[in-house]
């Protein structure tokens, strides 16, 4: 038997282009339903750029895992396969049909295969795709990088990048017919189109792939003069993925903790202000545009709370609903009182099991850690009878010691492991916490700093496959832990280690852990007997 190429011992940093990350592309968010960010709600986005990449005319697709990746055990279970054939069927991450997607896109009479093939590749959470439908056939290699964000880096052998955050728009163009002049030629003309960014000529082995980025989508009338261009057999236009659009000449003020302490060196502001000033550089927005959409993403955090202390069903989990549990215990005094954790903890809990049960919650940083920073940061302005605006604050600046994370290292499991995600959690809530109690920028990096050092190592184990078991668990240990570091912080502890070198040391020990420990279900709990009976028990004709 041929030994498995080992896609795991070099993993590359999560591709951002040319381009910073953005809080609500690549932080807070995505809004979404599904157990799991970097395979459900990334599969959705890849779905979608597929999908448009056939015109939304599909009649099969051969989907490939690599058998050393994270997805060739996980894919039913943690939601790409429902992800991905959501977002092939043109649906969003949200909606509340992704659960039955596999029996729609059969009945829509797509034929969909899925292989575990022995392929060169680069990342855990690489998708391989042949797409067929009545004008033809594409070959797309697309990868999930965490949190919900993905690359397209190959389509019909040619390499390119799309992240989601253009209109892109292919234009293939024969070879013999096409000269490299008329290509070139025909691709100075696009670059003078309204609302083109960039546009960039791919050698493909029979001719020409024409790439053009857009803050909009090209014309129609720029569409046909493309189309009947001699030799142009083929153009495709595809729709952004991220709510955060990117243009050309971007600049952001920072990027790293060490840069923010630079620039708020005479300027005294909040985290949370700093995190505005970036998220407005870097979407070209106004900071009232950033506040509104923070917001609304407080608001939908807030139902998803309540959504879940009320109780939540869903026949495909482990844990029934818990967090109630909790709140009566609590009020029958048969619980050690726990001062604000008291009101965390079952927020936490209640967030994990919305998102078990496939309510919408929002990745934050991911949805396997959805429960840590919002529960965190939600529970304790409850508590502590704090507004709105205030838990805007809070989430800002968590948002902002994402970015960091985001910038230096990843939010997958599958590259870095749990630290990635509930550990990345815990530095972020840490920081909403110091802010919500009025603390300076300086002190909540110190107590970021001081979280995401407790949390190096972190594994990703999930039990029966599921995002449940061990995870509620370290999303409370996440919240708890980064209460105490935000207190600690602001009672004046030294962190010691700066902020980014603590980043930098957790993608180096994440890359170290065995592939086994990061999400792939081949160590750990995962594969404890406990956990091959409830999987077994789960998924019946999986055994």
């Amino acid at each position: 038997m041929t030994r498995p190429t080992n896609i795991l011992e070099v993993i590359p940093h999560p591709p951002h282009g040319s381009q910073p990350p953005s809080i609500f592309n690549d932080v807070i968010g995505p809004v979404m339903r599904g157990p799991s960010s970097s395979h459900c709600a990334a599969a959705v986005r890849i779905g979608r750029m597929a999908r448009d990449l056939m015109a939304g005319q599909l009649e099969s697709v051969l989907v490939e895992f690599h058998p050393s990746g994270s997805l060739a055990t996980t894919h039913r279970s943690q939601g790409s396969d429902m992800g991905l054939f959501g977002g092939l069927l043109g649906w969003d991450a949200t909606d509340d049909r992704l659960v039955d997607s596999g029996d729609a896109i059969r009945a829509a009479g797509v034929e969909i295969e899925i292989r575990i093939t022995d392929y060169p590749a680069t990342h855990p959470n690489t998708y391989r795709m042949t797409l067929a439908g009545p004008a033809g056939r594409h070959t797309m290699t697309a990868i999930s990088t965490g949190g919900g964000m993905v690359e397209v880096q190959e389509v019909d052998g040619v390499e390119l990048s799309m992240v989601g955050d253009f209109h892109e728009t292919l234009a293939w163009a024969e070879e013999g017919i096409v000269t490299d002049a008329a290509a070139e030629g025909l691709a100075r003309e696009l670059r003078m189109a309204p609302s083109v960014e960039e546009v960039r000529v791919h050698r493909g082995s029979s001719g020409w792939l024409i790439q053009v980025k857009g803050r909009g989508p090209l014309a129609e009338a720029t569409l046909e003069r493309v189309r009947g261009e001699p030799g142009v057999r083929e153009v495709r236009s595809i729709s952004p993925v991220l709510p955060t659009l990117s243009r050309s000449g971007l600049t952001v003020p920072f990027l790293s903790a060490e840069e923010v302490l630079e620039y708020n060196r005479d300027r005294e502001l909040d985290l949370w202000e700093l995190a505005v000033e970036y998220e407005a550089a870097r979407g070209g927005t106004d900071p009232a545009e950033v506040l509104g959409e923070m917001g609304r993403i407080v608001d939908l955090l807030q139902a998803s709370v309540r959504q879940g202390m009320d109780g939540t069903e869903f026949s495909d989990r482990i844990l029934g609903p818990q967090a109630g549990f909790f709140r009566d215990r609590l009020g029958e005094g048969r619980l050690l009182p726990g001062g604000i954790l008291d009101t965390v903890i079952p927020y936490v809990a209640a967030l994990m099991e919305v998102k078990s049960a496939m309510g919408v919650i929002v990745a934050a940083p991911t949805a396997g850690a959805c429960g840590a920073l919002p529960g965190a940061c939600i529970g304790a302005g409850h508590a502590l009878g704090m507004d709105r605006e205030a838990l805007v604050r809070g989430m800002l600046a968590a948002g902002l010691i994402g970015i960091f994370i985001s910038a230096r290292s990843t939010f997958a499991a599958e590259v870095c492991g749990c630290q990635a995600e509930c550990g990345a959690g815990s530095g972020m809530a840490a920081a909403a916490l110091v802010t919500l109690m009025g603390g300076t920028a300086r002190e909540a990096l110190s107590a970021s700093s001081m979280a995401l050092q407790n949390t190096l190592g972190m594994i990703c184990d999930p039990v029966a496959n599921r995002v449940e078991v061990p995870c509620l668990g370290r999303n409370v240990l996440a919240a708890t832990n980064a209460f105490a570091c935000a207190n600690m912080a602001l009672a004046g502890f030294d962190a010691v280690i700066p902020l980014d070198e603590v980043i930098d040391t957790m993608d180096s020990v994440g890359k170290s852990l065995p592939h086994q420990l990061r999400c792939t279900a081949l160590g750990g709990l995962s594969v404890t007997p406990t956990s091959q009976r409830l999987q077994r028990d789960l998924d019946p004709g999986q055994a």
